[in-house]
């Protein structure tokens, strides 16, 4: 390839990459909105801090590391992500993916995990993939939602059953297990203490809204337990020291030999990345008129907010509904109150970190353990449980194998399911029926002609059951395919069809169907055509080709022998 060649398709490639990088429109109502979005900012800000912390903590990492990321790639994120609300940060079901990692690998393999995750997330962007989430079911959703729900629950549990929590490895990978195995070793004396840590911030939670909506009922809970371990001596594990700036930031460390080990979890937390921010950012466009958010252009922004994360030693973020949801109904209309959110939690590192550091991790599990509750709404399970068998049973198979086993392999099996189950709803809305001739001026040789209608699509989920209907037809001389109701046709649709030619044509049956134009290229690819034994076979309408049927009728007639008596 030539020189200005090159040049020319590099020209091109950013010219259309343009949309998927941050512009001066980004900001175009900034004027009009900047104080709702400082106020929003500065709300999600509050509520982000012990979310931020917990989800550090319940990843087998640092609240510093979970602070660490909601700031760096929260900021990235607001700048470069495609849509104009998203709030980005460390989430609960990126934590449910990194403990078997940390668990496996150590917590030093995080950084270099985040990293490759946040390219292949890039890469994905770039690639202009983001639409592919458009195609998991509603019911596949809610189920991967409960199942995280379900996992962020248990993994709060050895938290507050003793004061030194075991190490990831010491307990099982699966939060179940790792639940069970942590309530069978409790300290009961620490977990009679870290309950009524939980009792506390709980009650603060659901209060504090009922009150007025924008008491941060988390925040509140937190600093009561907090002021109350320092006035009441106990046993309550705290956070501990927090540094009091941002680490300098450095390159994370891949070993070439475990590259091969680390590329796989890397895959399934870029996949993770990329689903809950895409479904994040499609829940928030329709929850206000904040303006359309580009698919690509957030998985660009996803990977990129990973790519920062991990040069601070944070974590992989996404995406994060609810803190999203939060700041769409502080006001928030401009990706600058995402801005604000970040400057308001790096502010809290540069004035608040030795406050911080006195936190019991017992009250950031009680705002994980209200978090995961509130995720589950039941309405929204009675729904689904109640609409139809199939969705039932994909809902509840996606959330058993969230919990059991993994969650980017629930959503693919939830995928699968649905996809089963559509195909099957498309097999079934495939007609094909056998019918007499009705003319308006019936003809006694009209018994020895049969047409099949089809109607709908012809796939090939029902091509065979096409075929064993139309090669059952009886003893006939003509049969008439009647296709001007046939929708759309895949090649293994127009391969039966070719079949049911053949086989009647085998079986001396003279063929006469009518062929959409839509239709012809491909009948005449597949061979479809080439199976009738003349081309004259073909007829626009059905009075015409019912004509030549009778026609063959007669000749067939006439062609036999007379029947004569015995003896004759």
């Amino acid at each position: 390839m030539t020189a200005p060649a090159l040049s020319e398709r590099l020209r091109a490639a950013l010219v259309r990459s343009r949309s998927l990088w941050p512009a001066r429109e980004d900001y175009r109502l900034l004027p009009k909105t900047w104080r709702k979005d400082l106020v929003a900012g500065v709300t999600v800000g509050i509520v982000a801090l012990p979310l931020a912390l917990g989800f550090g903590v319940s990843s087998g990492l640092t609240a510093e590391q979970g602070l660490i990321t909601a700031i760096v790639a929260g900021l990235l994120a607001a700048v470069f992500g495609g849509s104009n609300v998203q709030v980005s940060g460390p989430t609960g079901a990126m934590v449910v993916v990194l403990v078997p990692i940390v668990a496996n690998y150590g917590v030093g393999a995080i950084a270099a995990v985040t990293l490759l995750a946040g390219l292949i997330v890039t890469v994905t962007g770039l690639l202009r993939l983001g639409k592919v989430v458009s195609i998991i079911p509603w019911p596949v959703i809610e189920g991967f939602t409960l199942g995280i729900a379900c996992i962020i629950f248990m993994q709060q549990i050895p938290l507050i059953t003793s004061a030194d929590p075991a190490a990831p490895g010491e307990h099982s990978s699966n939060a179940l297990v790792a639940a069970a195995q942590s309530l069978l070793a409790a300290d009961p004396t620490y977990l009679l203490w870290a309950l009524g840590a939980v009792a506390i911030v709980a009650a603060c939670m659901v209060i504090a809204p009922r009150i007025h909506p924008s008491i941060p009922g988390s925040l509140i809970g937190i600093a009561v337990v907090a002021l109350l371990a320092v006035l009441i001596p106990g046993p309550l594990a705290t956070i501990g020291a927090i540094p009091a700036s941002l680490p300098a930031p450095s390159l994370p460390h891949i070993d070439p030999e475990l590259l091969g080990v680390l590329l796989p979890a890397a895959a399934t937390v870029a996949a993770l990345a990329a689903i809950e921010s895409l479904l994040s950012a499609r829940v928030a466009g329709s929850m206000a008129d904040t303006g359309a958010f580009d698919p690509d252009r957030e998985l660009v922004g996803q990977g990129i907010a990973s790519v920062g994360a991990s040069l601070f030693g944070g974590m992989p973020a996404t995406g994060a509904i609810a803190r999203t949801s939060v700041s769409i109904r502080a006001g928030a209309r401009t990706r600058a109150a995402s801005i604000v959110h970040t400057l308001v939690l790096l502010a809290v590192v540069y004035v608040a970190a030795g406050p911080v550091g006195m936190i019991p991790l017992a009250a950031l599990a009680g705002v994980l353990f209200m978090t995961a509750i509130r995720m589950v709404r039941l309405a929204t399970v009675r729904a689904i449980m109640t609409s139809t068998r199939s969705d039932a049973w994909i809902f509840a198979i996606t959330a058993l194998i969230t919990v059991s086993f993994d969650l980017i392999v629930a959503v693919l099996i939830g995928v699968t399911l649905a996809a089963v189950v559509a195909l099957r709803a498309a097999s079934r809305s495939t007609g094909v029926t056998l019918e007499p001739i009705r003319a308006e001026q019936p003809s006694e040789l009209d018994s020895s002609i049969v047409a099949v209608r089809f109607q709908g699509p012809l796939f090939f989920v029902s091509s065979e059951r096409v075929f064993e209907t139309v090669m059952g037809v009886g003893e006939v001389t003509v049969v008439i395919l009647r296709l001007a109701r046939l929708e759309r046709v895949d090649a293994s649709g127009a391969q039966v069809l070719a079949e049911i030619v053949r086989g009647l044509e085998r079986r001396g049956i003279t063929v006469l169907r009518g062929v959409q134009d839509s239709h012809s290229s491909l009948f005449r690819q597949v061979g479809v055509l080439a199976a009738l034994r003349h081309h004259k076979h073909l007829f626009v309408d059905f009075d015409s080709a019912l004509e030549h049927a009778r026609s063959h009728v007669e000749r067939a007639r006439a062609a036999q022998p007379p029947h004569t008596g015995a003896g004759s």
